[in-house]
């Protein structure tokens, strides 16, 4: 029988050693929110795939989709012969995006290859070639998506140089007195000492940070960012490859504060765990690319698009919009009481079912605990849940719990964060 020990030795010796691991456990099998590792344990999943399971794992809907499709063909490349599931996906996603005008959408394999796509059309469009990004924003691992993002270790480290005309501003944070003000003064210097407007293709931002921590980009500084950018004729390109798809309780997280991008990016639970993106923006902005500009060989996957069909009909039909503001607030409203019983929990914050606690040493927000924070994580796995840290100090637990779940697994959950917590203060 295959043992986890016995697995993780062989993925130690055969895979690169750049690829991290979370938690020493190899999956056998899921269903929802739950997994079962290669020794018959029993998880519950606060992770999703790293919010890609919105929908759970294997949600009988999707797999039957995706079943179906299979039996007629797995693969065209849309470029070579085009496939009815990849125009009916672009065509729903046309339809859903936010703001008045036409849209139109190009569907690709991963987050990463989103974003890069979506700044080459914002390039291609305006004519223009800088880029503002953010502190503590997550774009990516290529190159370019590396240089967009506003977090150094692990994953800038050693790769640079990077592509140049990419500037970082600051991004809201009020926990350490980064106020909405603060953040837009930080842009414009950039447009004073560093780049003029008139060079300035986009500005891409999460609406809700996902591997900086969970911060929420408050709607007062959406709205100037996006008043900023018509000012100078800038495209605002919303990232919405952690925080999209239902995640926090709306379709799309910029939705919340009512301000409509340019562009969007998606990923991670639209395909629920089958690889697909897309770019969905305004049609005039997207169609300033000349034919054979965009594209991929596997781009579109008719499987993937199958699923991604599905997922969309899912959130709808199962109502996990109202589902996901539900949970966020049973898991706000329990993190909150553990926050009055242990100082640690410096800070619990979320959107909809999107929610993270800080931890900190003696509740100094001066001193982040990333080491409580993985300590956390491993005691939680050996009591049978499935977390994982995030932030730019690493002292961040987030929770992405499929919208899914039942009220008596999130309970179940909850309970072991707290169990653990009392194992590692057992004096509080």
């Amino acid at each position: 029988m295959a043992t986890n020990e016995g697995l993780i030795a062989r993925r130690d010796a055969a895979v690169a050693r750049g690829v991290s691991r979370s938690h020493s456990i190899f999956i056998e099998r899921a269903q929802n929110a739950e997994v079962w590792d290669v020794e018959g344990r029993r998880y519950v999943d606060f992770t999703g795939g790293i919010s890609v399971l919105n929908t759970g794992h294997r949600h009988p809907r999707v797999v039957n989709a995706v079943t179906r499709q299979l039996e007629k063909y797995m693969h065209t490349c849309f470029q070579v012969m085009s496939n009815e599931p990849y125009v009916a996906l672009a065509e729903r996603l046309n339809q859903l995006a936010p703001g008045p005008g036409k849209k139109k959408t190009v569907l690709l394999n991963s987050g990463a290859e989103a974003v890069e796509n979506a700044i080459k059309i914002a390039r291609r469009f305006t004519g223009r070639s800088a880029i503002i990004a953010f502190g503590g924003g997550f774009h990516g691992r290529t190159l370019l998506t590396l240089g967009l993002t506003g977090k150094v270790q692990p994953y800038k480290a050693g790769f640079g140089p990077f592509p140049a005309e990419v500037y970082h501003a600051n991004f809201p944070d009020p926990l350490r007195g980064v106020t909405v003000d603060d953040a837009i003064a930080s842009i414009e210097a950039l447009l004073h000492n560093d780049v003029e407007p008139s060079r300035v293709a986009a500005m891409i931002i999460e609406p809700v940070q996902g591997e900086g921590g969970f911060n929420i980009a408050p709607v007062d500084f959406m709205t100037r960012l996006r008043e900023m950018c018509d000012r100078y004729g800038i495209l605002l390109i919303a990232d919405e490859v952690q925080s999209g798809i239902g995640r926090t309780g709306r379709m799309f997280a910029i939705e919340h504060s009512g301000v409509v991008p340019d562009l969007m990016t998606l990923a991670k639970s639209l395909g629920s765990g089958f690889p697909i993106s897309a770019v969905v923006g305004r049609a005039d902005v997207m169609d300033s690319v000349d034919p054979g500009g965009l594209g991929g060989t596997f781009a579109g996957n008719p499987l993937a698009c199958a699923a991604a069909r599905e997922v969309l009909d899912v959130i709808e039909n199962e109502r996990l919009l109202e589902r996901s503001t539900a949970i966020g607030q049973q898991m706000m409203e329990s993190l909150a009481r553990l926050a009055k019983r242990y100082k640690a929990i410096g800070d619990v914050r979320g959107l909809g079912a999107m929610v993270a606690m800080e931890l900190f040493r003696d509740g100094n927000i001066a001193q982040p605990d990333a080491e409580l924070a993985k300590n956390l994580v491993r005691v939680a796995a050996n009591r049978g849940l499935v977390i994982l840290n995030c932030g730019t100090n690493g002292n961040v637990i987030r929770i992405m719990v499929p919208l899914t779940a039942s009220d008596k697994i999130i309970e179940e959950g909850l309970r072991i964060i707290g169990d653990s917590f009392a194992e590692l203060f057992p004096n509080q």
